[in-house]
């Protein structure tokens, strides 16, 4: 669970920081020295039944003593639970600490700097909740800030852009991916730049949608207006013969009924919350650091202003059970 000492909108005890300490890391079992004769046949046999056994030991002691702190994850809002509830289905054994900073919600329209100062600041957090990887859960940070964290930071950062456009680049059947996102994102052309890496024949229509994280954040996820506004953006990528359409922003997956139904089975849909799920598995496993098998994976949540219709997205739209919310003050 994640360790810290704010209190909670419900007050509960808290662990210090004194108290703080990361479980050691397993450790891998030195080769024996090779025979000095040539054995048997039978003595092989042996030799390797007893080696396979060695290692089945090791990888199940090595199960048991993972790392059991907390995989830090951060949006601007609501947005990045839909990477934890992809995280939960998928890793059911980490604990996540998951930090919304409502206060400053959307990223999508400030500077660069800002964006990347709000990002700084919410990741020191995390860091002193006792996370042992970040996943940067906003395109827009991911699209401004993820350099300055991997090189600020002591530990791993996942962002969602890079898988979220591996993913789009293996869907497409015609070489035309759309891409919504907010306006931050859009600008950066952090999308373009992915996918050109991994084949520039293929040819990236972006759009910004800055109305719809305001309408998700407020919990209109099925709404005659938001389809209207929705209908809006998407209709000229339509017209454009996008067959692949990224939802760049980690919001956006709330409204993927809504999209689903204006877009038909035509246009396939790309959810970053997803695609990043899986790369934060293959990290954890290079990284060494996976949550031990009996480890019971806990959801901490905080935000950085009082939760209002957040709650209640959580638990109607992606079926969280979240309890008492803690809030963190920023600047």
């Amino acid at each position: 669970m994640c360790q810290d000492s704010t209190p909670s909108v419900t007050s509960r005890k808290t662990t210090s920081s004194a108290q703080r300490k990361n479980l050691p890391r397993h450790s891998v079992s030195p080769r024996e020295p090779p025979h000095a004769e040539k054995a048997g046949e039978g003595s092989k046999s042996e030799d390797r039944s007893k080696s396979a056994a060695a290692k089945n030991v090791e990888r199940a002691r090595s199960a048991r003593s993972g790392d059991a702190r907390p995989i830090g994850v951060f949006d601007s809002g609501i947005g990045g639970l839909t990477v934890v509830s992809a995280l939960r289905k998928l890793l059911p054994n980490e604990s996540i600490c998951y930090l919304g900073d409502t206060a400053r919600v959307p990223y999508g329209g400030k500077s660069a700097s800002t964006v990347q100062r709000y990002s700084l600041e919410i990741a020191s957090i995390l860091l002193e909740m006792n996370a042992k990887t970040i996943v940067v859960a906003c395109n827009t940070a991911s699209a401004l800030a993820l350099p300055v964290l991997e090189e600020r930071l002591p530990i791993t950062v996942t962002g969602v852009i890079a898988p979220g456009a591996r993913a789009a680049v293996a869907a497409t059947r015609n070489g035309h991916i759309g891409v919504i996102g907010t306006r931050a994102t859009i600008k950066s052309g952090a999308y373009e730049r992915a996918i050109a890496e991994l084949n520039p024949d293929v040819r990236v229509v972006a759009r910004a949608c800055p109305l719809l994280v305001p309408l998700i954040e407020e919990g209109w996820l099925e709404s005659g207006i938001t389809d209207q506004i929705l209908m809006q953006y998407l209709e000229p990528l339509l017209d454009d013969g996008v067959d692949t359409l990224v939802l760049g922003c980690t919001h956006y997956p709330l409204l993927r009924p809504a999209i689903g139904r204006l877009l038909g089975d035509a246009v396939t849909l790309v959810d970053s919350a997803e695609n990043c799920a899986g790369a934060v598995q293959q990290l954890l496993a290079r990284e060494d650091l996976v949550a031990p098998s009996n480890n019971t994976g806990a959801l901490d949540v905080a935000l950085t202003d009082p939760p209002d219709s957040f709650l209640g997205v959580a638990h109607d739209a992606l079926q969280l059970e979240i309890g008492e919310v803690q809030l963190r003050s920023v600047r």
